[in-house]
């Protein structure tokens, strides 16, 4: 039997920069090779990396919000992409920006099916959702770390609300062994 841990991949990073000054963002589109922007769809600027792959959405304000990366070293190589490009175009951009991880979702597979009518009456009903009329996963929202995970009965996981990778490897620690417990993770 794999460790689950073992299974957790890294789908998406978000992210939070800014350049702290206002951008006139229809200027920037004409200028930014491969940018797109039509304020009627979406309030943002569009600008995606191809290496690594994700796409940087900037705003008016200057605030900048990176989404798609699969690694915080992939966010922080595409924001400097970014700021390379601004400041190609002649815009004021520190040396550093600060980068803020807002969310890293990811998954992982605990290797067996799983009864989510068992496991939502075991876990009880403060930190679970579990509606399979309305949505095939359970919601099991921990505490430490500060994650929300959802629960296929495939046996799937999704986590999200991550800051860190290593939130993603806490929280499927915390939930086999709090099903192990229940004795939900036999077979």
């Amino acid at each position: 039997m794999q460790d689950p841990k073992e299974t957790i991949n890294i789908e998406n990073v978000v992210a939070s920069t800014g350049i702290g000054q206002e951008l006139d963002l229809q200027s920037v589109a004409m200028d930014l090779e491969g940018a797109d922007y039509d304020p009627e769809q979406f309030p943002g600027l569009v600008y995606r990396t191809q290496e690594p792959k994700s796409a940087a959405l900037i705003f008016r304000s200057g605030k900048i919000v990176c989404t798609g990366a699969k690694s915080t070293d992939d966010v922080h190589e595409s924001l400097r992409i970014v700021f390379d490009k601004l400041r190609d175009l002649e815009i004021q951009v520190d040396e550093d920006p600060e980068i803020v991880v807002q969310n890293i979702v990811t998954s992982a597979d605990l290797g067996r099916n799983l009864n989510l009518n068992a496991i939502a009456i075991g876990l009880g009903l403060e930190n679970i959702e579990y509606e399979p009329e309305q949505f095939p996963g359970l919601v099991y929202r921990l505490d430490d770390p500060d994650v929300v995970a959802l629960l296929f009965g495939s046996g799937k996981l999704v986590i999200t609300g991550g800051k860190e990778p290593d939130d993603a490897r806490e929280a499927v620690d915390k939930i086999v062994s709090r099903l192990e417990e229940l004795g939900l993770l036999d077979g």
